[in-house]
């Protein structure tokens, strides 16, 4: 768990009074908030500060009950047994002496817009009721809160307000027919793989019936999912691979996953680094192959987390084949390989059709830790194709030998980057001829990918060139070009 700037806490507020202050628009959207959550409000203050809003509050049928005017001001004697308070005021000194007030009796308090006498703050929400989330950025950026939350909006469906209801109705049942562990998660994990995915949740007796079968089968078996990361960007992650995350019991991770990715997994989840990373030492194959399958048997939710995609040089078939000859299931999320990252980074088509007419993935090295020998080079250095180096960064004075000693013209325009998609991503073209330079210049400690073809000559002036010093812009981030230690 990373730092925490604010704790959030759920309030249950139901029928406990609440003590508020002012008549502006921030404490009507304050009181009104409130009264939703079925807090009783108690408001203090003179008629003659009633703005339009608190005025218009007031008066509707909407509040009607919960919130009881004093025509007023507060004074020490209003917040005795008051489960909190909400203070709508202007100057410092009155935010100071009712921040003392309210605590003096044991009152936990916000003033609006007045962070230094707050004991809590009010964020943005999406609700969902009985779903509700919050958020918060510690008072330093409500704007930016409120982004937050409509792109939130966007993501969660308006149905999941009845599917939440149909979980509370639903929760005895389980509690009382399942086992804690996997018999309960499984039952969740299909009640919440619906709820995305239908509008209306289902009936209560198809929900009971689901509930009975899982208890009649007894414990579940594990499963292994291969989950691709993507290049490292989290945003760059499929809500799929978001989604399996969450329902992880245990996740074998690789050395190149971020730490924002793996931020997005549950958080009891196990998490177990066993990457391989080459002149490192690296899990063996064969130990992730047992972890996989012990801790499937064992009726875990394993996550096997590539970088990438899990079908690009990620020895998933290795894999899934072991899975598979102990009858363990296994599925697959694809993720973003790394070549489509190497385009969007560079803003070129891999397939331009003026260009290439193919695209190849090439591993940069073999078994043995050299060029590989199975591939046809001849083929390789011909024309109208692009062809992307994964993992070839030590190999890359040979790969230009070996395309220019098949004809290739040293000439031909190359795009190498490291840390494709990350913060401190390095980017860097110029010619065959240069590509071994280009790779000495930006070091070999980090993943490096390398591209070879006519596309990369339509890169953007933007793009660091090799020869140039300095700093490239892209966007509101500064990449710089570093030599090689």
């Amino acid at each position: 768990m990373g730092p925490l700037a604010v704790l959030p806490v759920f309030y249950d507020l139901k029928d406990r009074r609440v003590v508020m202050t002012g008549g502006g628009d921030g404490a009507a959207w304050k009181a009104e908030l409130l009264a939703s959550c079925g807090a009783r409000v108690d408001l203090y203050v003179p008629a003659g500060e009633l703005g339009e809003e608190m005025t218009a509050l007031l008066g509707s049928d909407i509040v009607r009950g919960a919130i009881r005017h004093f025509d007023r001001p507060w004074a020490l004697d209003v917040f005795a047994g008051a489960g909190m308070a909400v203070g709508d005021v202007e100057s410092e000194a009155e935010a100071q002496a009712f921040r003392c007030a309210a605590k003096a009796a044991g009152v936990p308090v916000n003033v609006v817009d007045k962070p230094a006498y707050c004991d809590f703050t009010l964020g943005s929400i999406v609700n969902r009721s009985p779903l509700v989330v919050g958020i918060s950025t510690a008072g330093a950026a409500p704007i930016l809160g409120q982004a937050a939350r409509r792109r939130i909006e966007t993501l969660l469906p308006p149905g999941l307000k009845g599917w939440a209801e149909a979980a509370a109705d639903i929760r005895a049942s389980v509690v009382s027919r399942l086992k804690p562990g996997p018999e309960r998660r499984s039952f969740w994990e299909r009640f919440s793989d619906l709820a995305f995915k239908a509008k209306a949740p289902e009936s209560r007796e198809t929900l009971d019936a689901s509930v009975h079968a899982i208890a009649a089968s007894g414990a579940q078996a594990g499963r292994v999912t291969l989950v691709g990361a993507g290049p490292g960007e989290a945003e760059l992650l499929t809500l799929k691979a978001v989604r399996a995350l969450q329902a992880a019991d245990v996740i074998l991770f690789d050395d190149l996953v971020s730490s924002d990715i793996l931020e997005l997994a549950r958080r009891e989840a196990k998490r177990m680094l066993v990457g391989k990373r080459a002149a490192r030492e690296s899990c063996k194959q064969e130990d992730i192959n047992r972890m996989m399958v012990e801790f499937a048997e064992a009726g875990k939710s394993v996550v096997r987390l590539k970088s990438g995609d899990v079908s690009i040089f990620g020895r998933a078939g290795e894999e899934i084949a072991e899975l598979r000859q102990r009858g363990i299931p296994v599925e697959i999320v694809p993720g973003i390989t790394a070549a489509s990252a190497l385009a969007a980074s560079f803003g070129i088509s891999l397939t331009h059709r003026d260009h290439a007419q193919q695209l190849r993935f090439i591993t940069g090295h073999s078994k043995r830790g050299d060029l590989p020998d199975d591939v046809n080079w001849a083929e390789l250095a011909g024309p109208r194709a692009t062809t992307i180096f994964y993992m070839g960064g030590r190999m890359a004075h040979r790969i230009t030998d070996r395309l220019v000693g098949e004809g290739m013209d040293g000439a031909t325009p190359v795009a190498v980057a490291a840390n494709i998609s990350r913060a401190d991503e390095t980017r860097l073209h110029g010619r065959l001829d240069q590509l071994g330079a280009i790779v000495d210049r930006i070091g070999v400690d980090r993943p490096i990918l390398i591209g070879v073809g006519d596309v990369f000559g339509e890169i953007a002036s933007h793009v660091a060139a090799f020869g140039e010093e300095g700093a490239e812009p892209d966007g509101d981030r500064i990449r710089r070009i570093t030599a090689s230690a």
